[in-house]
């Protein structure tokens, strides 16, 4: 019998009242970009118009430049939509990568996470 392992990268959506929150746990890296990209695209289509979308990093424990690439290209196609992405509760190391490439100056950073009343998995 083999061990079951947990993905290391896994997203859940939430709807505020401000609009979708992405809450994301694990891996944001090579594997975990994708998956934060499609959960994204389905926040996008379902969002209220010139409402905000955050994306929870609270649960992030690892971030290389390809989640740090899945974020920025996040906060392109989000205002594309009309919509505005802020990242809320980052994680240190999270915190850290955006310090030092200097994309905390490009993301409105939240230190906590609106209300949220139902969950939907993404």
């Amino acid at each position: 019998m083999q061990p079951t392992t947990e993905p290391a990268f896994t997203t859940t959506v939430h709807t505020a009242t401000t609009g979708p929150v992405i809450e994301a746990t694990g891996e944001l890296d090579l594997d975990g970009a994708p998956t934060l990209h499609a959960v994204l695209r389905r926040a996008l289509t379902t969002a209220p118009p010139r409402s905000d979308l955050v994306i929870d990093l609270a649960g992030v424990t690892f971030c290389d430049s390809s989640g740090l690439n899945a974020l920025l290209r996040a906060r392109i196609e989000t205002g594309r939509a009309g919509l505005t992405l802020h990242l809320a509760r980052p994680a240190h190391a999270v915190a850290r990568l955006l310090e030092i490439t200097g994309a905390d100056k490009v993301f409105p950073i939240d230190p906590g996470v609106p209300f949220v009343p139902h969950t939907r998995a993404g």
